[in-house]
């Protein structure tokens, strides 16, 4: 009966669940593997890591640090010899994904790192039975890259990613493209080409550094970007020439109507408060001032130089005679207005005579001519001084027109300069 009872009860123990062959082959790969020594059977073999990149998008540009903030998606492949086994002993398990803190990984670096940024975590890594280990993950970097922004908004960056592993030697870890480089260089799938950088081109190279007698493997990829100048030509450029256009057709404003000084101060006004506001989108360099730049400072110039212009175009124009005669700007000013005492005709003269000669004793008839007289003088009096004002405000006009034809010259050749070394940059 014990016996029965026996069997019975040992009828009821449910059987320990086989481990799953997964988790065998997990346990038989880790059991006696150790992370910090570098996965050969032969020592003096070393280590080949392929790498791959492929460039996301083009996050961000500081030409303040001098940095460029990338994402990536970027791959290295390198064969582990203590992680080879036979899918036939495992249920036919041919890939088995194993914890990247567990295994063995390359010290493979980037040299222009400066910070890691928001990448996520991927703590796995892919390993197939015949020792091949896979790292696959996205990055987001922040790179150190030297950039010219002195073309800006036309201007073109070229940025390097080299990896290097930083401790050991081509002996030990030995780097290699695991695609060719010509079909990264023209990789443009993955690209998200609708923000304001475009990618050109990605080439890559393999070199080797010599240090303390030994050699160390490179492998660099340069990342040739463009930006879309249409935006800043649309908010920065374009509003700048319709300020200066409005500046130039304010030349037609009549010289004595003493609006035009009005109206160029407006312009001025109106273009320092646009420069202040776009002030957030212009680069900012601490080494070269961009291009752009250095068009915003000339043009606010060049209205500063109308204005002066514009005043001291007025400032002739409002002068007395009597200041007119005292200039003497030139040999023919004084001919034609340094006979301002308003000669008198033959006429007048007689008329001027009679008058002196009846002052003495006038009566009704004799005052009557005598004050017909005063008033014929100064009307001929004013006559002669609206001729001296036309005659000086024609002047002034064509003081006016050549200057305002210098100024023309001056702008049309400091635009076609601008031009040429924006098209030039722009094609390129």
């Amino acid at each position: 009966a014990v016996l029965l009872h026996s069997s019975h009860l040992a009828g009821c123990v449910p059987e320990k669940p086989k481990r799953s062959a997964l988790n065998q082959l997990t346990r038989t790969l880790l059991r006696k593997y150790d992370c910090g020594v570098r996965p050969v059977h032969n020592w003096t073999n070393p280590t080949t890591v392929y790498i791959d990149l492929i460039l996301q998008s083009v996050l961000d540009v500081d030409g303040k640090t001098q940095s460029i903030t990338t994402s990536i998606w970027y791959r290295q492949i390198w064969t582990d010899e203590f992680l080879v086994w036979d899918p036939e002993e495992f249920d036919g398990v041919s890939e088995i994904s194993l914890s990247s803190d567990a295994i063995w990984i390359p010290d493979v670096i980037l040299s222009e790192f400066v910070d890691e940024g928001k990448s996520p975590p991927i703590p796995y890594v892919y390993v197939n039975s015949s020792g091949s280990v896979k790292n696959y993950r996205p990055m987001q970097v922040v790179l150190a890259c030297s950039l010219e922004m002195y073309a800006f908004p036309f201007d073109k960056q070229n940025c390097s990613l080299t990896f290097r592993s930083w401790l050991h030697s081509v002996k030990e870890i030995d780097l290699a493209l695991w695609r060719s480089a010509e079909a990264i260089a023209n990789d443009k799938r993955e690209f998200m080409n609708d923000g304001e950088w475009e990618l050109l081109s990605i080439p890559s190279h393999y070199w080797q550094f010599h240090q303390d007698d030994t050699d160390y493997a490179h492998i660099q990829f340069t990342v040739l970007i463009r930006r879309r100048p249409l935006l800043y030509v649309v908010g920065l450029l374009i509003p700048s020439i319709f300020l200066m256009l409005v500046d130039v057709i304010s030349f037609y404003l009549p010289l004595n109507s003493g609006t035009r000084i009005v109206f160029k101060i407006s312009i001025l006004l109106g273009y320092t408060v646009f420069r202040v506001n776009l002030t957030d989108e212009m680069p900012a360099t601490a080494v070269r001032t961009p291009l752009i730049g250095v068009f915003f400072v000339v043009c606010m110039a060049l209205l500063m130089l109308s204005l002066i212009k514009s005043i001291l175009v007025v400032k002739l124009l409002h002068h007395s005679e009597k200041e007119v005669r005292q200039m003497s700007v030139s040999a023919c000013l004084l001919d034609k207005y340094g006979s301002a005492e308003y000669e008198l005709e033959p006429s007048l003269e007689g008329d001027l005579l009679s008058l002196n000669e009846l002052q003495d004793t006038p009566s009704g008839l004799e005052w009557l001519h005598r004050e017909l007289v005063s008033l014929r003088l100064a009307l001929s009096q004013e006559d002669s001084e609206s001729l001296g004002q036309a005659d000086w405000l024609a002047l002034c006009s064509k003081l006016d027109c050549f200057l305002f034809r210098l100024y023309l010259l001056v702008l049309a050749l400091y635009a076609g300069t601008l031009m040429m070394l924006w098209a030039s940059w722009s094609f390129a």
